[in-house]
């Protein structure tokens, strides 16, 4: 059996506001398109020439969890580029003794995946760090990029396409 990636933080906000700064995508993790508050909605997250993945919220309980199914990726540091799709990224937010304790988990994330220490490496440095800042002073440390990375909104509606082409069957997953 193996496992999937977690990592767990306790943060000084109550559970409605962690809620609300996890679904504020862009305030901590990157620019996105798309949306995110609703079951259903989809959303994009791009690094322009490294990583993009397409999800769908697939679980909206305030104040408890929110749950993403990633429909499309692409991450080109490795050779099955596709390795996201299908996965589940997860948080599960409870009250605790210190404030709120949010246990983030990326289902399918686990140690026999190629990606497995990149992508845990970054999910650490977004979810304990930035994330961490943004729910509890209003200032994350999202991706952020310019110059010759800077991508417009039509180039963000093409990847969110992409995206979805590659996805085939499980975009139309439940």
């Amino acid at each position: 059996m193996t496992a999937n990636y977690t990592t767990t933080i306790t943060v000084d906000a109550t559970p409605q506001q962690a809620f609300d700064a996890i679904n504020d995508v862009s305030g901590w993790w990157g620019r996105i398109t798309g949306s995110t508050t609703a079951i259903g909605d989809e959303f994009v997250y791009v690094v322009p020439g490294l990583h993009y993945s397409g999800f769908r919220v697939t679980e909206i309980v305030p104040a408890h969890r929110i749950s993403w199914l990633v429909t499309g990726s692409y991450l080109d540091f490795i050779a099955d580029k596709q390795e996201w799709n299908g996965t589940t990224v997860r948080f599960d937010i409870e009250e605790a003794d210190a404030g709120t304790r949010i246990v983030f988990t990326h289902e399918g994330l686990d140690p026999d995946v190629e990606c497995y220490e990149l992508c845990t490496n970054a999910w650490g440095m977004f979810v304990n760090g930035s994330l961490t800042a943004f729910i509890e002073t209003g200032a994350g440390e999202p991706y952020s990029f310019g110059g010759g990375e800077a991508l417009t909104a039509a180039d963000h509606a093409e990847l969110h396409r992409q995206v979805a082409e590659a996805a085939g069957p499980v975009n139309n997953a439940d």
